[in-house]
């Protein structure tokens, strides 16, 4: 229900606030996450830039809870029960810090605000800072599932101060997805936690689906299969180990045909992928903490390439339109399950990755991140939600201090039931021209990883001869340096 007839509820004047919480930012995320909040039983004071906008939402969907309309952000303001909860839902970068700018000057001690948009963590360090001089508390939330998820129930990953968790965590579990009665939001630490757990998650989101794409690519350049018989092939893969949201969506994909043209649907799309900027974060954060995660990087990198129209002509023009590979007669079946094999245990590297690096980063920052806990939050309301997502949980139930998600019985197990067919694939890949830069830094990650001994002990050499930059021995302790351009003697540095 709404307080005015016209939606508006004009709030000046008011002696008592009564809305629980508010929302600015009425795009579709925003209005979708607004009516979630208010059909659970809160009562939310929503507001936009554009009055219009806002009128629009509570005309349509006014009936669907209690609303508290505002065209000011002081009527908005005012509207909010203390401490005051202000989500903010507006595009990531300046536009956010424009609405932090206009909000400071109206909110008291102890209020709290919080971003709900795919802000960098680094942004949300930098508010978190800044409101704490004014006395407020500044929480970076991310907020998965898409509009779907917004107005269904999302996942909720909630960074920020304890104090701050104990008046919003009610109203976000509330409005979480849910699984076996427990909600898919948690307080996963302090400070920018929030964001960079969010963060990550996009960057597993981007292997996920590139894994996915490879897959196709190879079920269609090497076996000839139409994306109708794909779709099937997914379809099936979606009721075993690989069940999830993206696996059941892609076989939904495939089945699509276009209204148009009466072709495949994806084959009217065009081959060039975009990004908003969290996988590309993802990269960046992990080469800085020294966290190798090859499966997302590659991930991005091949978005990045799929962009590139110009040099792809350029290249076309040089080199065959078709793979330059050999042509190779598979067995259906055999070759079907073989890139099933090879999608999951990619899908494990991918996942364990990216764990190590929430893991680092919670290290470097000082977060308290439960990682069991964060795999919970992710089955259900996200987009990565899968099957699978339990079995991390139940690995870090098992062993808290896990170094690596591979070393656990049941992944382990299932990479090794896996790797002939894996090597099978990429071989395959390789020889008939498919590019599969997922799956083929995903066991070379794995190979590196398993090595007794990795040429990195030539590269060290080389560093030391052209730039004396030192080595550790084998066999003793210490830092040394050889004397390349001398006698060749080592010295201890």
């Amino acid at each position: 229900m709404n307080d005015a007839a016209d939606g508006i509820d004009d709030t000046q004047g008011e002696s008592t606030a009564r809305a629980t919480i508010g929302l600015t930012g009425l795009a579709v995320m925003g209005s979708n996450l607004a009516r979630n909040i208010a059909r659970h039983g809160h009562t939310i004071a929503v507001h936009n830039r554009t009055t219009s906008r806002m009128t629009a939402m509570l005309e349509e969907h006014g009936d669907e809870g209690d609303f508290v309309g505002a065209e000011s952000l002081e009527d908005f303001v005012a509207a909010i029960e203390k401490p005051r909860v202000v989500l903010v839902m507006v595009k990531a970068g300046p536009g956010t810090d424009a609405v932090i700018d206009d909000l400071v000057p109206l909110l008291e001690d102890g209020d709290i605000v919080v971003d709900c948009g795919n802000a960098h963590y680094a942004d949300t360090l930098r508010r978190e800072e800044r409101l704490k001089e004014h006395g407020l508390h500044f929480v970076g939330t991310g907020v998965s599932g898409g509009e779907v998820g917004a107005l269904n129930g999302p996942s909720i990953m909630v960074g920020g101060t304890d104090q701050a968790y104990e008046r919003l965590g009610p109203i976000m579990e509330s409005i979480a997805a849910q699984v076996d009665g427990e909600p898919c939001c948690a307080h996963v630490g302090e400070g920018g936690a929030g964001h960079f757990v969010k963060m990550v998650h996009n960057g597993i989101e981007y292997a996920d689906m590139q894994l996915i794409a490879e897959s196709y690519d190879l079920l269609r350049s090497v076996l000839g299969l139409s994306p109708a018989e794909i779709a099937d092939v997914f379809k099936q893969w979606n009721e075993g180990e690989l069940e999830s949201f993206l696996i059941q969506m892609t076989a939904d994909v495939l089945r699509h045909t276009d209204a148009a043209t009466g072709q495949p649907f994806v084959d009217v799309v065009q081959d060039a992928a975009e990004q908003k900027g969290t996988g590309r974060w993802t990269v960046q954060s992990a080469l800085d903490l020294g966290v190798p995660i090859t499966g997302i990087a590659e991930a991005t990198f091949a978005r990045s390439l799929s962009g590139h129209a110009d040099q792809r002509a350029a290249a076309r023009e040089v080199y065959s339109t078709s793979p330059e590979g050999e042509r190779v007669d598979r067995d259906r079946d055999e070759f079907v399950d073989a890139v099933q094999k090879a999608l999951y245990a990619s899908k494990i590297v991918a996942y364990a990755q990216g764990f190590d690096q929430i893991a680092k980063g919670a290290e470097e920052h000082g977060w308290d991140v439960d990682l069991g806990q964060v795999a919970k939050i992710w089955r259900d309301g996200c987009i990565i939600r899968a099957r699978f997502l339990g079995r991390i949980t139940e690995a870090y139930a098992a062993e808290p201090d896990l170094t690596t998600l591979l070393t656990t019985e049941y992944f382990a197990t299932a990479v090794k039931e896996g790797v002939d067919a894996w090597r099978d694939v990429v071989a395959t890949a390789a020889r008939t021209g498919v590019p599969t830069p997922a799956f083929s830094s995903s066991l070379a990650y794995f190979d590196g990883l398993r090595r007794e001994r990795l040429p990195a002990a030539l590269i060290q050499a080389l560093r030391d001869n052209f730039g004396a930059h030192t080595y550790q021995r084998v066999d003793r302790e210490g830092t040394f340096h050889t004397l390349w351009a001398g006698d060749l003697s080592e010295t201890e540095a």
